[in-house]
């Protein structure tokens, strides 16, 4: 099965435990203010790849992934979930440990056989990092172009299939670091019997440049950084009312 693919690392560090094979996949329906990576949005840019070209890839290295693995990210992975399902049954068949890094916003419960396609997706995945945009669903309408309802209905449906659940956050300086929507975050996590890791990550401006390269205004213009401290201090917050 072929796959649109924006880009592969070798070695990453930062998605998922251990040392990892991070697959970028190309495409997807979201539109964040903050996205830093636009040249992702739209799934025929991507190189066209097949799953066991990844996985021999992966497999030259395998040494280095004893502790880590594979992890799919993007763009959003769950624009293609008959390739990346398959993806993950071949890594799962060679020993290898998988990571689906997403907003969950593909997920749609109303739809029995996309629902069985997800089910099958879970039992060849070891961990997913979910994305939380926004708690708010006005709020979330207007930071993505979406609705948070699938991305909660997402989150249920890997706690009723024991799929282990990190949850990301990216703390924007007054859209998602306010301190009532980090409490309302920690109070919903807390709910949550799968989850198992908090990741706050500061808002940065890295990705201004890709919007000047492809000739698109970046969203939030002049929104200052957040420092590594306050990205501390909104972490505090979020676990004193997981308590």
């Amino acid at each position: 099965m072929q796959g649109y693919i924006h880009s592969l690392e070798s070695f990453g560090t930062v998605d998922g435990p251990g040392v990892r094979y991070v697959v970028f996949f190309q495409g997807c329906p979201m539109r964040c203010q903050y996205c830093h990576n636009p040249d992702t949005w739209t799934k025929a840019d991507g190189i066209r790849m097949e799953t066991d070209e990844i996985i021999d890839k992966l497999e030259r290295n395998k040494s280095f992934y004893k502790t880590g693995g594979i992890t799919a990210t993007g763009g959003e992975p769950l624009l293609q979930i008959d390739f990346l399902t398959e993806l993950f049954e071949k890594a799962k068949a060679k020993g290898i440990h998988t990571c689906l890094d997403t907003s969950g916003i593909c997920y749609d419960k109303g739809k029995k056989e996309l629902v069985e396609k997800f089910r099958r997706l879970f039992q060849v995945t070891d961990l997913v990092m979910l994305d939380i945009k926004h708690m708010d669903e006005d709020a979330h309408r207007k930071l993505t172009g979406h609705s948070n309802a699938s991305v909660f209905d997402f989150a249920e449906a890997l706690e009723h299939a024991s799929v282990p659940l990190w949850v990301r956050r990216v703390a924007v300086p007054g859209i998602t670091n306010e301190k009532n929507e980090l409490e309302k975050l920690g109070n919903y996590l807390k709910t949550l019997s799968n989850f198992e890791k908090l990741e706050v990550l500061p808002y940065h401006t890295m990705g201004k440049v890709k919007y000047e390269n492809l000739g698109m205004s970046y969203p939030l213009g002049d929104t200052p950084e957040l420092t590594k401290e306050e990205a501390k201090e909104a972490r505090q917050i979020i676990e004193l009312a997981m308590k």
